[in-house]
């Protein structure tokens, strides 16, 4: 046995191996609690200004965090891949190959240190520094050593690429600014993306003193700290000394603010966006919110001083939201509130959805005849909005012209209870007035309920969809997938197709030319509302491929005199039309015209012919004057129609067999129109 015993000699020196890795387990173990106990705090990190951009990548809005720093998280996929390596040449060297301390730089510094007896260049890598600007400490040895220490730690928590992200993103750049993309954004006015030398000099200079180095406050500073980086690339030969002259011949920025389109939509993006996330891609369109919130200060502005306003515009395939205007300005009166998503009375704009369900469900066609006259429904008795009873019309005439007396009667059949479950059923919540909550009740028809911009979008952007109800979509990932989901039928595509060639058959506002007149141009299919007190102006449409929605009124629901919808919504919805690129498109012709025999009427009643087009106190703006002019065609309903103008007849004309009135100047005209009967009707018209 004797012979297998280790040698006294060998037996000592296994001990001590023994021991020694015990040792060293210990001191990882040690090592390991330690870190566990006393992690990095990695807070800042954690809180970045989250940023909303537009579908292809422009800036919309971000959020400060706290104390008003613009902390805006770095992306290295779209930060300039030269500055990058220019900026790791610069600082550190080493870092894609250190493990958070370089012992080649403290070696360096030390030497450096004791042959000028002051410490003459830092040993500080890219991790040390994002430890120190993790944990800001008083630059003393104690806390470099804790820097270094927190610098391993980071290194084993995070990769690389990561480390440098995260440096780019707290790094200080002179008063609020933090992070590389702020200021770029700041002060260059773009993303880092692409930057001359001079820019990416500046940047690298800035975080070693940027309060100094401030372009801004003390350009002279910045300008020699930006020629001591341009001198240390020429060293590292990432320039040549030409290029490096060029670069120092850059002007110095100065800073300006942040760009804020569709401050309301983009900031409740950014807030939403995930901590880890960089910037959130948007399905809003930069350049149409530029364009678009003009036009709504300036219709806040011509309605008053404490009117505001609020569009929409959603394009049907995936429902992408493609610009929100909030408000009228943040300067307005309640500027600050979304006004789309504010509940507000829609007024008539929900009669569509009336008899659209009335065509689906077969109560009605579009032919089918109405009685326009007085009734009373319980205790409630509607009347129109002209207090004029038009007799005898069809359901495409009471839409077509907003009768309230026929949309109430098309909702009794429809049912409001079962139309509210209908609209319900595609996620759309009408809101009731508290002294309504027990059920539905006729008033919705005009505007007796709630309903936000928002909703109101998604139901007409279920009519241009054949039907097919979704919600809207704000990022572009959400709209690739709304493409792809069925959605929820509101009606059948035949129901939608017929409402939409009526709503296309409303006569434009004052001083817009019929679209179907004018060539190139969508057809739009509208409607207005205009709530209890003109409190709410609302118009919305489908204009080809989109729908615009539009609001106008107070933030604070303050009655307003006189402004309808057609005033007040209508003008600004064809407005913010006329800036969008939609394709010409033409009227879906209904077929076949007539009712189906079962619904040729609702009721009958012998009450003469009657006057549809020009309504009376209807203003129309025309073309031109005289026999040469293209001229209005005049409609009625009725039997045997004769038509005069200021007592005078007016014959049909040859090509079209149609009554067209070609006045001779603009004025006031009074239209007559007889039956064969001898019963008349009239309207009273002025002409510009």
């Amino acid at each position: 046995m004797r012979g297998h015993l280790l040698p006294r000699g060998e037996k000592e020196r296994a001990r001590r191996l023994t021991l020694g890795l015990i040792a060293l387990l210990g001191v990882e173990a040690a090592v390991f609690a330690v870190d566990a106990i006393l992690p990095p705090d990695m807070g800042r990190a954690e809180r970045s200004s989250p940023v909303a951009l537009d579908r292809r990548g422009a800036w919309l809005r971000a959020l400060p965090v706290e104390d008003g720093r613009w902390r805006i998280r770095a992306d290295l996929n779209r930060t300039d891949p030269s500055f990058q390596r220019r900026l790791v040449a610069i600082e550190d060297k080493r870092f894609w190959l250190h493990p958070g301390v370089d012992p080649a730089a403290i070696v360096r510094a030390a030497g450096s240190a004791v042959l000028h007896g002051r410490v003459s260049s830092g040993a500080s890598t890219l991790s040390m520094q994002t430890a120190r600007l993790l944990e800001p400490r008083p630059r003393t040895i104690p806390a470099k050593l804790i820097e270094m220490a927190r610098a391993v730690q980071i290194e084993a928590r995070l990769s690389k690429r990561e480390i440098l992200a995260l440096y780019l993103t707290l790094a200080p750049y002179g008063g609020n600014l933090e992070g590389v993309r702020a200021a770029s954004l700041s002060y260059f006015g773009h993303e880092p993306e692409t930057l001359t030398a001079g820019e990416q000099a500046l940047l690298i200079a800035l975080p070693q003193s940027p309060e100094a180095r401030r372009p801004d406050r003390r350009p002279e500073a910045a300008r020699a700290g930006r020629r001591e980086v341009l001198d240390k690339m020429i060293r590292t030969h990432a320039l040549t000394e030409v290029e490096a002259a060029e670069a120092e011949g850059e002007p110095l920025p100065g800073r300006a603010k942040f760009p804020a389109f569709a401050w309301h939509a983009a900031g409740e993006l950014a807030r939403a966006a995930p901590h880890d996330q960089a910037s959130v891609i948007s399905t809003l369109d930069a350049g149409l919110q530029a364009r678009l919130e003009p036009l709504a200060a300036a219709a806040a502005r011509s309605q008053g001083p404490e009117a505001t306003a609020a569009i929409l515009v959603v394009e049907i395939k995936g429902r992408a939201v493609r610009a929100a205007v909030g408000s009228g300005g943040l300067a307005r009166p309640g500027g600050w509130i979304d006004m789309t998503r504010a509940i507000r009375s829609p007024g008539s704009a929900l009669k569509p959805f009336i008899y659209g369900l009335a065509f689906d469900d077969g109560l009605a066609a579009p032919d089918t005849e109405i009685e326009d006259a007085a009734r009373r429904f319980g205790d409630y008795q509607p009347e129109n909005f002209d207090r004029i009873f038009r007799g005898k019309v069809t359901a495409r005439e009471a839409l077509t012209y907003s009768l309230n007396v026929p949309a109430v009667e098309m909702l009794d059949k429809v049912g409001p209870a079962a139309f509210e479950a209908r609209l319900d059923g595609v996620g759309i919540n009408l809101v009731r007035p508290r002294a309504q909550t027990r059920e539905a009740g006729l008033a919705m028809a005009l505007g007796g309920v709630g309903i936000s911009l928002r909703d109101l979008a998604v139901l007409y952007a279920a009519l241009g969809d054949g039907g097919v109800a979704k919600p809207l979509a704000w990022t572009e990932g959400e709209a690739r997938r709304r493409e792809d989901q069925g959605g929820r039928r509101l009606m059948r595509k035949e129901a939608a197709d017929q409402v939409l060639a009526i709503l296309r058959e409303t006569p434009p506002p004052a001083g817009a030319t019929a679209a179907a007149l004018t060539r190139g141009r969508p057809v739009m299919a509208f409607k207005t509302g205009t709530s209890y007190g003109f409190r709410d102006a609302v118009a919305a449409g489908v204009v080809g491929p989109y729908v615009v929605a539009v609001w106008t009124g107070r933030a604070d629901g303050g009655a307003r005199g006189g402004l309808t919808g057609r005033d007040a919504a209508l003008p600004l919805l064809f407005d913010a039309a006329d800036l969008i690129d939609a394709p010409a498109s033409a009227p879906r012709p209904i077929a076949p015209r007539g009712a189906p025999q079962a619904l040729a009427r609702l009721e009958t009643q012998d009450v003469g012919p009657r006057l549809v087009f020009p309504p009376d106190g209807s203003t129309v703006q025309v073309e031109a004057f005289g026999p040469g002019s293209r001229g209005l065609v005049l409609a009625a309903g009725g039997e045997a129609l004769s038509w005069y103008v200021n007592g005078e007849p007016l014959g049909v004309d040859a090509v079209s067999g149609r009554t067209v009135w070609r006045p001779k100047g603009p004025g006031f005209y009074r239209l007559t129109v007889v039956d064969g009967q001898g019963r008349k009707a009239s309207a009273r018209v002025r002409i510009k």
